[in-house]
């Protein structure tokens, strides 16, 4: 059985810069911790946007720019990128909230065997649950799970309010 680790969106603007928040930041050490003991393969989402940013549908609703490709809140926060160093990972742009490539990176990877999926990162609520659904609906036999020590929404009340919808979709929660 194939194990896959997605860490969705845990870059600089996300964790501690543009859209930053102190629930974000405490859970770097959990993912850091999450990375380093996975034993499987790992794929990473870079939230892009790009300088015209503020014109798109996304920046006329959140008028704040972030994750800018070529900025340093485009990057890693430093700690996840240096658990992610020695590992190696498949790295996944994605100009909206959940990848459209995902799946497709996932099936390829797993070559036909039976496999898991579990996501960790930032924001629960937005791109975290996102990607989750896509995969679900993917692969709707597929063990897909959450864990919730590795995510932070835009706020508590949010981060909570996706893992209640994640669960009602049929994807475990870890806490």
């Amino acid at each position: 059985m194939k194990r896959f680790l997605i860490v969705v969106d845990m870059q600089k603007d996300f964790v501690d810069g543009a859209l930053g928040t102190k629930e974000a930041v405490s859970i770097v050490p959990n993912v850091v911790e999450k990375i380093m003991k996975f034993d499987g393969e790992v794929f990473v989402t870079f939230d892009t946007h790009f300088e015209n940013y503020m014109g798109t549908a996304e920046g006329k609703k959140l008028p704040v720019p972030h994750c800018i490709k070529g900025t340093e809140g485009h990057r890693l926060d430093k700690a996840v990128e240096a658990a992610l160093e020695d590992r190696g990972y498949t790295p996944v742009e994605k100009v909206t909230f959940g990848s459209v490539d995902l799946p497709d990176m996932i099936a390829l990877a797993a070559g036909g065997n039976e496999f898991t999926i579990e996501l960790v990162g930032l924001c629960t609520d937005i791109c975290v649950v996102s990607n989750a659904l896509l995969l679900k609906a993917h692969f709707p036999e597929a063990k897909i799970s959450v864990d919730a020590s590795c995510c932070a929404g835009v706020t508590p009340q949010a981060h909570e309010a996706a893992l209640t919808t994640m669960k009602s979709c049929q994807i475990n929660i870890n806490e």
